[in-house]
C-alpha cells in the first residue's frame, strides 16, 4: 500500500470510503499504463467493428495509453453506479405524458434501455467522481494532477475497471461485477498518484454462452468481441444514416439501445443480492422517467422536435436525438405491423426528410403486408 497522507490509514482505503460515502457503489484502482485489453483496441477498428465511431480512432493512442492523456499518470481511479431497475410496472398504469391514451397495455410500445430514462448517467456520476477527484489532495497531502471522465474522454474505462479489479469482461463484452452484476455505470480519474492496484478478478463466464445466443442480431463474431456496427446499441443511438435493412427485423421494439445480453446473463438475474442503499438518492435520479417506460410507438412518432427536448431533458436520450429516436420508431412499428399505426407512419413516410421517408416506407410495407409481430416483444 501507498504512504498514509494527510489522516490515518492506507491512502487507498480512504480514497475508498470517500468514493463510497459519496454515493458510488464501488471503487478501485488500476495502473495506468497499457494492457493486452487496451492493445486489442487496435485490431478491433482495423476489424471494422467502431463502424462510424471515428472518435476512436482519432484518439486511439491515447485510449491504449492512459499517460498520453494526462503526463505523469501513475493511477486510475474507478468508480462504479449501479443503474436504477425497471419499474415493476408502469406508473398508475396509464400511458406517456402527452399520449392522451389510457393503458391496457395492448399498445405496441417501444423498448428503452434501462440506464437511459432517468437523468443522464454522465452527470450523475461525473459529479459524484469530481467530488472525489477534489478530495484527492486532502487526503494525499499533496498537490494532485488529475483528469476526470465518464464516457467523454479518450479512457478505456471498462478495461481500467477490469485492472481495478471491479469485474471481469464477460463474454458479451460488459464489465460484470460479481457482487453487482454488470449493470454498471463506469467513470474514471486519472491522477499522478502512485496507488496500489486491486486484485484481478478471475473470469467466470465459465462455458456459459447465454449473452451471444440472445443477441437479436448476432453482433458477437467472436466470444468477447462486439461487433458494433450490428448491435443495436449502436445503430439506434451512435449510428446516423439508415438502420441496415438486414437488421431492422431483428431490432424488434428497441427504439433506444439494448439490455438483451444483460438481461440473460446470469450474473444478473440475482444481483444485487439485497436492495443497494441510495442515501442520496442517486438511483432514484437515474430511474426512467414515465415518459420513458416502455412508451408506446404512437407517442413517439407523434413526438415534435420540441416535446422532444422538453421529455428527454438531461437524460442520455439526446444522443440519438429527435430524428434518430424517430427513425428507431419507424423501424419498432415495422416490426409490430399494428394497422393502428398506420395513419402516423403514413405522415413521416410524406417527410422532406429522406432518412424518415425512407424508414416510414419500409414501416408501411410491413404493415400492409401484416409482418408477424413476434420480433417486436413485449417490452415490460
Amino acid at each position: 500500500m501507498t504512504g498514509s497522507g494527510a489522516g490515518g490509514g492506507p491512502l487507498e482505503e480512504r480514497i475508498r470510503r470517500v468514493g463510497l460515502v459519496l454515493g458510488l457503489d464501488a471503487i478501485g484502482f488500476a495502473p495506468a499504463r497499457p494492457s493486452a485489453r487496451t492493445r486489442f483496441l487496435r485490431e478491433w477498428v482495423a476489424r471494422g467493428h467502431a463502424g462510424g465511431m471515428d472518435w476512436i480512432a482519432r484518439r486511439l493512442e491515447e485510449r491504449i495509453d492512459p499517460r498520453l492523456v494526462l503526463e505523469g499518470a501513475e493511477s486510475i481511479v474507478v468508480g462504479a453506479l449501479v443503474c436504477a431497475p425497471p419499474p415493476a410496472r408502469l406508473e398508475d398504469g396509464s400511458g406517456p405524458p402527452g399520449s392522451g391514451r389510457t393503458d391496457d397495455r395492448t399498445e405496441p410500445r417501444g423498448r428503452v434501455a434501462r440506464y437511459a430514462g432517468g437523468d443522464d448517467y454522465h452527470e450523475v456520476l461525473l459529479e459524484r467522481l469530481r467530488a472525489v477527484e477534489a478530495a484527492l489532495s486532502g487526503l494525499a497531502g499533496r498537490a494532485v494532477r488529475t483528469r476526470c471522465y465518464v464516457d467523454t474522454g479518450p479512457v478505456l474505462e471498462r478495461a481500467a475497471a477490469e485492472a481495478a479489479g471491479l469485474g471481469w469482461i464477460g463474454r458479451n463484452s460488459c464489465l460484470i461485477h460479481p457482487e453487482l452484476g454488470s449493470h454498471l455505470m463506469l467513470g474514471v480519474i486519472l491522477t499522478d498518484l502512485p496507488l496500489t492496484t486491486d486484485a484481478a478478478v478471475a473470469d467466470h463466464c465459465g462455458t456459459c454462452r447465454a449473452c451471444l445466443d440472445a443477441c437479436p442480431t448476432d453482433a458477437f463474431p467472436e466470444p468477447y468481441v462486439l461487433d458494433a456496427t450490428r448491435c443495436l446499441s449502436y445503430t439506434t443511438i451512435e449510428h446516423r444514416g439508415a438502420i441496415p435493412e438486414p437488421l431492422r427485423a431483428a431490432q424488434g421494439a428497441h427504439v433506444f439501445g439494448c439490455d438483451v445480453c444483460q438481461d440473460v446473463c446470469p450474473w444478473n438475474r440475482s444481483r444485487p443480492r439485497v436492495p443497494l442503499a441510495d442515501p442520496l438518492g442517486l438511483r432514484a435520479r437515474l430511474r426512467a422517467r414515465a415518459a420513458w417506460q416502455a412508451p408506446t410507438l404512437a407517442w413517439l412518432l407523434d413526438l415534435e422536435p420540441d416535446a422532444f427536448a422538453e421529455q428527454a431533458r438531461h437524460t442520455a436520450l439526446r444522443r440519438a436525438g429527435h430524428r434518430g429516436l424517430v427513425r428507431n420508431a419507424l423501424v419498432a412499428a415495422g416490426n409490430a405491423a399494428d394497422p393502428t399505426l398506420r395513419d402516423a407512419v403514413a405522415r413521416h413516410a410524406r417527410s422532406a426528410d429522406p432518412l424518415l421517408r425512407e424508414h416510414a416506407e419500409w414501416a408501411l410495407a410491413r404493415i400492409d403486408a401484416g409482418a408477424p409481430a413476434a420480433s417486436a416483444s413485449d417490452p415490460a
